[in-house]
């Protein structure tokens, strides 16, 4: 009688379906028509065809802290005045010590460029290489010494000749696998020079270049000098912390005075009086002048420095905010709902700026289709179809390990539902253990 009992409760409880386990079935529902639709290489590209544009994060993320400073405007600097002194007698002649002329060292600020031959050359076929040779525009060397070559990369030059220079170049393109054919030209002249004021025609600032720069050549680019009479007036040089004096008739009248060669740095001033005050007032407005201007720079990149760490204060703070509010799930998001077999039930947020793979939502945070209990091989992806009539059930089949790859490629929609069943042993365990239950309150 007991074992009768059993049976027809059994019986009566499978029939009614009180005891069951969720299905996707493709029958008309109270939300619509159900559609089952297999998930394969041809339907992946239909189901990932509606339109869908993930959210993007706010601007602060993709922001960035630099800003350009500027260094204050210093305007015209006065122009000096020296008082006439007495002259006492004749100037004395203080030569310069004689340093040795080498070949020209390329330094920062020079401006290169790669000549190369007009047809025929392997580096006219470069696209980097073929604007220094067409257009001639050269490459400045940087504050680190260094030109940059599209393609190629960085090379450091500064401190080395012409000749040293260019077997760098040379070098760093074989290395590139370039066979290139080019010689090197500066056509700027910018890291060393001379500053000459005073009596002359035009006081200018002089570069030195390839060819050594003398005296001579260093007054004739200054127009000339423009005293009336040279019989107490000089030439006086400040280098390296030491004033010399040149009388201006023995300047005139000696070569050997006239070929004194400078060196970059040196400032040069052609006084029409005896006394050295005049020619130290030059120096030292020169020396003033490089003073302020690099302070007026130093000044310039800490105000900057500030500038940007005020910035991405602003910045961090702004980020941390938003992610605050993320957290608090006061952001408005998409989202996709896992449900049925699988390792926990949740909601599955999509992701800024990026859209998700069934994958994803299946595997995020390690969680997965339970080996025990679910059915991989009853996947599904729930969508509401476009005129909101009916559902269409995506339907993968991951016992072939290969049909894995279409959940990468198949793309997540909002409100889509995941669903995985349970296998069919765990569904009939589940109802007898129920039964069980049921049979223990009705036989005691």
């Amino acid at each position: 009688m007991r074992t009768f009992i059993q049976m027809v409760l059994a019986l009566a409880l499978a029939g009614c379906g009180a005891i069951g386990t969720p299905v996707v079935v493709e029958e008309a529902t109270a939300v619509g028509d159900v559609k089952i639709v297999p998930i394969t290489a041809q339907s992946v590209n239909g189901a990932n065809a509606s339109t869908y544009e993930p959210r993007t994060l706010p601007a602060i993320f993709t922001q960035t802290a630099g800003t350009h400073g500027s260094v204050a405007n210093l305007g015209s600097l006065p122009s000096p005045a020296f008082d006439q002194q007495a002259r006492p007698g004749n100037p004395a002649m203080i030569l310069p010590p004689q340093k040795k002329v080498g070949p020209y060292r390329i330094g920062v600020g020079d401006v290169v460029v790669l000549s190369t031959p007009q047809s025929g050359s392997t580096v006219s076929e470069l696209s980097g290489l073929l604007a220094a040779q067409n257009r001639r525009s050269g490459y400045t060397v940087q504050d680190d010494g260094s030109i940059s070559i599209p393609d190629v990369g960085r090379v450091e030059i500064a401190g080395r000749t012409l000749q040293e220079a260019e077997a760098v170049l040379f070098q760093t393109l074989v290395d590139a696998q370039i066979e290139p054919s080019f010689s090197l030209e500066v056509t700027e002249f910018n890291s060393k020079r001379i500053s000459l004021g005073g009596a002359v025609k035009s006081p200018k600032t002089i570069p030195i270049t390839l060819s050594p720069l003398v005296l001579s050549d260093a007054v004739a680019a200054a127009g000339g000098v423009t005293v009336q009479s040279a019989d107490y007036a000089s030439i006086r040089i400040y280098r390296d912390g030491s004033l010399y004096q040149i009388p201006l008739r023995a300047y005139l009248s000696r070569a050997e005075l006239q070929r004194t060669p400078l060196s970059d740095g040196d400032n040069i001033f052609v006084d029409t009086d005896y006394d050295l005050e005049s020619a130290q007032g030059y120096f030292s407005q020169q020396i003033a002048l490089q003073n302020l201007r690099s302070t007026a720079r130093t000044n310039a990149l800490n105000q900057l420095s500030t500038e940007i760490g005020i910035r991405q204060g602003e910045l961090a703070e702004a980020r941390t905010n938003y992610g605050t509010l993320v957290n608090l799930d006061a952001v408005e998001r998409d989202y996709v709902y896992v449900a049925g077999e699988v390792g926990q039930q949740s909601r599955f947020t999509l992701p800024f700026e990026r859209k998700a793979s069934l994958a994803d939502a299946l595997f995020s945070e390690g969680e997965g289709v339970p080996n025990a209990s679910g059915n991989i091989g009853e996947v599904y992806v729930l969508r509401g179809t476009g005129d909101g009539l009916g559902i269409r059930a995506w339907h993968l089949d991951a016992y072939n390990a290969a049909n894995l790859v279409l959940a990468t490629r198949f793309e997540l929609r909002p409100n889509d539902v995941v669903f995985v069943s349970e296998k069919p042993l765990v569904a009939t365990g589940r109802v007898m253990a129920q039964l069980a239950t049921t049979l223990a309150v009705l036989l005691p």
